[in-house]
């Protein structure tokens, strides 16, 4: 039995995949659209919520606290997501964001792994056993709810949550003890969406493939580069619109002298990775917003 003070500890992160894995030794969750957390459980005085990189939010998260503080533990460290929901009970990314400034009671964590438990370290327990161990612990009606894993083949179980709008899934190793870091025990599959961003401008070096640099519509916020995978046609007006529509580059953007920037007034549709916010990842172009 350790008599330390329980402290955060830097989550155990999934290493991304383009298909969910086979076989019978994993355990599929739904990817649940928020902010990784972690509960750090002292006492019912002492309990603090962090981020994942170790921030502490406590003040952000106070229903969180208050159901934490309803669990009957010593102390635990409890992993799991954050997240906000819409009237249809899926997670909304942008009322989560909205909450956390707002509203400290807005938010329901979907925990799905115990990291310590009344003074013992459970890292070294197999995943499946201490989602177990997990479950016991959680309360009916709670904002802390457990996030159940899916019964059934990986890749229906997949499929389903993306016909569903849902980000995706997360697959773990049911044996995989609880290591800092990224790791390829647990895997996330993440389900694809298309949306539309403003064109920034178009980079093109010598000998590689061009790429479109995107902004948020509105705001102009930078939020990444996509694939520019468009037919001849289509590619061929894109780059007569940029030449014709030149611009300054945008007061935040480090130089790229390899850019050409243009105007506003162009918006894209881009097929992206569902869930990412800040920053689009694995994006590709399909085309102009004004040719549904």
């Amino acid at each position: 039995m350790g008599g330390a003070r329980l402290a955060f500890i830097p989550p155990m992160e999934p290493k991304l995949v383009a298909k969910p894995p086979g076989g019978e030794d994993w355990i599929h969750e739904i990817k649940l659209d928020g902010y990784r957390s972690q509960i750090v459980i002292n006492s019912p005085e002492d309990i603090r919520v962090f981020t994942k990189t170790g921030a502490d939010w406590t003040s952000k998260y106070a229903g969180l606290v208050e159901a934490a503080r309803e669990l009957e533990v010593e102390n635990a460290i409890i992993d799991g997501e954050a997240v906000v929901t819409n009237a249809a009970g899926l997670p909304d990314f942008a009322a989560l964001q909205k909450a956390v400034h707002n509203d400290p009671y807005a938010m329901i964590l979907g925990a799905f792994d115990i990291l310590h438990l009344n003074g013992h370290d459970l890292r070294d327990i197999g995943c499946k056993a201490r989602r177990e161990i997990l479950f016991g612990k959680i309360k009916p009606n709670s904002r802390i709810q457990f996030s159940e894993a899916m019964p059934g083949d990986a890749k229906a179980i997949f499929y389903l949550a993306d016909q569903a709008g849902l980000e995706g899934i997360v697959s773990k190793r049911a044996d995989s003890k609880y290591r800092s870091g990224p790791t390829s025990n647990w895997l996330k599959t993440k389900s694809w969406t298309v949306d539309e961003f403003e064109l920034l401008g178009v980079e093109r070096e010598p000998g590689k493939a061009a790429f479109a640099l995107l902004a948020e519509p509105g705001t102009g916020k930078y939020l990444g580069t996509a694939f520019i995978s468009l037919g001849r046609d289509m590619k061929e007006r894109l780059l007569k619109w940029v030449r014709e529509h030149a611009g300054p580059p945008p007061e935040a953007m480090k130089k790229r002298p390899a850019t050409q920037w243009v105007g506003p007034g162009v918006k894209l549709r881009v097929k992206h990775l569902r869930g990412d916010h800040s920053h689009i990842r694995h994006a590709s172009l399909l085309g102009f917003s004004d040719e549904e």
